[in-house]
Formats: structure tokens, C-alpha cells, sequence
């Protein structure tokens, strides 16, 4: 049974998911119950690896720790050899590297590598599961463009949970093309990653993260923004020229960023990697899983402050917040304060790379994806999980949805026939956007993809080729990137056979 939007509006205020739908979307630059003055910006620490043998090696730790977001306020948290997020973890195209990873988190677990093209049986997905005291190796080439990456829980009906108390990271993949072109690359001073996640948080400082109904329904969001698991941050840039690496590593929220004062910026890469050129904007939209590479111009030496809003476009997260009178969702992201000393802006390349032309004729075939959430009467009355799916079945551990030849390209038509938005990321392979409903796509989604936005009742072909690796045991998984519909059954798997 489908049922339109305006219906299920209706249906939120009778169940009185309206109210709480009000507080979830009204988002604060700060929490109402806990406070804190502007925080530097915690920069995650660089992790290059240790070179053993030709392999480069990493050794991460799942743990639990104590944090504080709050002034005199604790909060237990997961992390990677820390108590909140992991290190920056720094490789290069052409190595070996080997991910050693320890689990002491009291939970089951996995650690999934997101937008690396690598074996089924190391990408850290549902099927590599690491019980709690438990250790996990994997290892595999880095095949790909220089590209911002990042690796996170993904272990099955507890994705959101694991990641909403820390379990996530950046991963910065480099080329000798991509560094010749003069971009800021020091880390940390003029190149830095901005994780972006919104937060709940109890009166005793806890993580407030128990979905409900709604919750699981809408995805869960915070009044709370972190930065690097900084609130109220600020960051004192040494350069005129500051590179952005941004990760949306929300469960379920999108942000329209753009500046207070107007200023534009370029977009110079996408998920997996540069652009061809790049691409002036005076605002930027990322869903859950994207991430986007900016340069901003600080040479008028005025502060430069980052912020969100919920984004504008005809979804239901945005009727939601208009029907019900919300606030838009407005959230402070990061102030840029230049030093009184810099380094002078960078000339930014007019090229930044070559990419394959998007040629679909050179498909063999077409598969189709409709992302449903069904919304009967089953989730009414809150059995959500009966109803997210891909092609009418939510996910299988059993069930091998999908297969595919190894070295053959395909198209993927992803149709979203339910009410809201989704994220759709695939496992293994960076994709191209042939078009959106008929159309070309936008300059900011014109390079390499690995996870890309349908909005409600719009559909997206992807072109996609299938390369290095075959494996008809394990699987590679397909799915919305709302945490929370992932965990319900929006996911579905895929073998490369040779």
C-alpha cells in the first residue's frame, strides 16, 4: 500500500510524530541543555602508517572513552584510538596498504572502507563482522584517484547506533597528479577535514540516541552540530587559500552550506576525487555518505563563518519543517578566522584532470533500483522494517540480490517511489551520473561518485564498470545512506563473478 506525501503528513500529526518531527528539524547552533564557549577546531590526528615490507600498516583500535563536547560535562562515546572518531589515515595510490583492526568497543562490529574499489572480502561490510574482544586484518591495493574517503561501522541493524557514538573516520588517498597541482595539502593547516554530524544529548550528558517510530522513519537528527566532534568551533587559518575536506557523516541529515557574508568558494572534487575543473558556488548541498573539496579565498582577511540550512528542495524533510512552522534548520558550522600573517592565495589550476568521457552505449546492460519505504499501515503502527526496500525487498543477509560480470560496465536506473529523499551508495565502484530524470547532471556531480542524492519521485542513471575483483562467495552492498534505512532493510547485495 502506498500513500502520498500530504497523507502522511496528515498521519505524522494524528500519531503525534508531529511534535517531535518539530524538535528534531528545529536545529540550534548549540544544545538547549548543555553549553560551551567557541572551541578550536579539533583537527583528527594524521596517520601515515607504519612501512613494513612494502605494506603500509595501520593499527586501529575500537574503543569506548569519555568525552567532552560540553564545558564540565562527560559524555561515553566510541572512537578509533581515541574516545570520539579516528585519525586521518593517509595513503597512496599504487600501495599495499593492511588495515589491522581491534575490537573492544562490548559490541559486534565491522569497519568498512567507503568509496575504496577493493575485494569483497575486505571491505569491512556486514559480512566481516568482528565480535567484541575480536581482531580483523584486511589488506588490499589502493586502486584509485587521489580522493577523500572515510571508513565507518557497518555492522548489520546497528550501523546507526555505532556510528552516532563515534565510530567513523577520514581516509585522504593521494596521486602524484593531484599533488603536482600546486592544491594546499598541509594538513592541518591549510588542509583540513570537517566531519559534519548533528547530535542529541541527555541532561546527565549522555548520547540521546533511542529511534522510535519516527526516528527510524525520518532518520535521527540532533539539535547539537559537531565538528570533528568540536562544538562552536573555530579554526585560525595560517594560508589565504584553505582547503576543506568535507564529510557529511550525519545519520540522516542534509546540509545546504554556504557562507554568512555571500562569499563564494570552488568545489574542486567530489567522492572519488577531482573534478575536472573547478566549480565556483556560492552554496553546496551534501546527503549523508557525500563528500565535497573546497577552496575558499581568505584574502580579504575578513572572518568567514560556514553554515547550514535544512535544503530547500520539494522533499519531505522540507515540508515537515514548513507545515509544522519550524526553523529552518540553521546551523553555525565552522568560523574562519584569518591569522593577521599568511601565506598568499594559491593560483588555482583552470584543469585539475582528465576524465573518462560517459559513453552508455559502451553498457551491456541495465539494471533497475526503486527505493520504496512502503508507508502502509504496517508502518503506521510502527513496524518500519516491513517496509523499506529496494525492488520491493528489504535486505537479506542470505540473499544475493545481484550479479554482475567481472570487467563489464552497466547502467543503473535508482527510481525513489517513496515520499522522502535517499542517499544511494554503492560498494566497490566509483560511478558517473549519466543524467538526473532526463538530464544532465550538475557540474558539482559531473566526476566520480559513490554516493549520489534521489530526491522523491526522481529517478538517476549511473554508469558503472566492474573491474580487479571477482568473488562469487562475497558480496558487495547497495544502499540508502540514512543510517537508520539501512538498518530497517533499505540495503541490498551484490557478487562480481569472472
Amino acid at each position: 500500500m502506498k500513500i502520498s506525501r500530504r497523507n502522511m503528513l496528515i498521519g505524522l500529526g494524528a500519531t503525534g510524530v508531529a511534535g517531535l518531527a518539530y524538535a528534531q528539524f528545529g536545529g540550534t547552533t548549540t544544545s538547549t541543555i548543555h553549553s560551551t564557549g567557541a572551541q578550536a577546531l579539533n583537527i583528527p590526528p594524521l596517520d601515515d602508517g607504519q612501512l613494513e615490507g612494502g605494506v603500509r600498516s595501520y593499527d586501529l583500535n575500537m574503543q569506548t572513552g569519555v568525552s567532552q563536547f560540553f564545558d564540565n560535562v562527560n559524555t561515553a562515546s566510541f572512537g578509533i584510538n581515541g574516545a570520539y572518531l579516528g585519525p586521518t589515515l593517509k595513503m597512496r595510490v599504487g600501495e599495499t596498504v593492511r588495515m589491522n583492526v581491534n575490537n573492544n568497543i562490548g559490541h559486534t562490529s565491522s569497519l568498512h572502507w567507503h568509496g575504496m574499489h577493493l575485494p569483497a572480502d575486505q571491505d569491512g561490510g556486514p559480512h566481516q563482522t568482528i565480535e567484541n574482544g575480536s581482531s580483523w586484518q584486511a589488506e588490499f591495493e589502493v586502486k584509485q584517484n587521489a580522493a577523500t574517503l572515510w571508513y565507518h561501522s557497518h555492522m548489520m541493524g546497528e550501523t546507526a547506533y555505532q556510528v552516532y557514538h563515534g565510530l567513523a573516520g577520514v581516509i585522504i588517498v593521494e596521486d602524484e597528479q593531484a599533488n603536482s597541482l600546486g592544491l594546499p595539502q598541509d594538513y592541518g593547516i591549510d588542509d583540513i577535514p570537517l566531519v559534519l554530524q548533528d547530535r542529541k544529548f541527555h541532561p546527565d550528558g549522555r548520547f540521546d540516541y533511542t529511534p522510535g517510530m519516527e526516528e527510524r522513519m525520518m532518520g535521527h537528527f540532533g539539535d547539537t552540530m559537531l565538528v570533528n566532534g568540536t562544538v562552536n568551533p573555530y579554526f585560525d587559518a595560517a594560508s589565504d587559500s584553505l582547503r576543506i575536506r568535507l564529510l557529511n557523516g550525519s545519520n540522516a541529515r542534509f546540509y545546504d552550506l554556504s557562507f554568512d557574508d555571500g562569499r563564494s568558494f570552488h568545489q574542486i572534487a567530489s567522492d572519488g576525487g577531482l573534478l575536472e575543473q573547478p566549480v565556483k558556488l556560492t552554496s553546496l548541498v551534501l546527503s549523508p555518505g557525500e563528500r565535497a573539496e573546497l577552496i575558499i579565498d581568505l584574502s580579504d582577511g575578513k572572518t568567514a563563518t560556514l553554515s547550514s540550512k535544512t535544503p530547500g528542495s520539494d522533499d519531505f524533510f522540507s515540508d515537515v519543517i514548513n507545515i509544522l512552522g519550524s526553523s529552518d534548520g540553521r546551523f553555525k558550522i565552522l568560523e574562519i578566522r584569518p591569522n593577521e600573517q599568511r601565506k598568499a592565495a594559491i593560483e588555482l589550476p583552470t584543469k585539475l584532470t582528465t576524465l573518462d568521457v560517459v559513453d552508455e552505449t559502451i553498457a551491456v546492460k541495465t539494471r533497475t533500483f526503486d527505493l520504496d519505504m512502503g508507508m502502509g499501515v504496517a508502518m503506521m503502527l510502527g513496524n518500519v522494517g516491513d517496509n523499506m526496500s529496494i525492488n520491493g525487498k528489504p535486505m537479506d543477509m542470505k540473499h544475493i540480490n545481484e550479479v554482475v560480470k567481472l570487467d563489464s560496465t552497466e547502467i543503473w536506473h535508482i527510481t525513489n517511489s517513496s515520499f522522502a529523499a535517499h542517499p544511494f551508495h554503492i560498494h566497490d565502484v566509483q560511478f558517473r551520473i549519466i543524467d538526473r530524470d532526463g538530464k544532465p547532471p550538475s557540474p558539482t556531480e559531473a566526476g566520480l561518485k559513490d554516493t549520489v542524492l534521489i530526491p522523491e519521485g526522481e529517478s538517476v542513471r549511473l554508469l558503472l564498470k566492474f573491474t580487479d575483483y571477482a568473488d562469487p562467495d562475497s558480496p558487495y552492498m547497495y544502499h540508502c545512506h540514512i543510517l537508520e534505512h539501512e538498518d530497517e532493510g533499505m540495503m541490498g547485495q551484490f557478487t562480481v563473478v569472472a
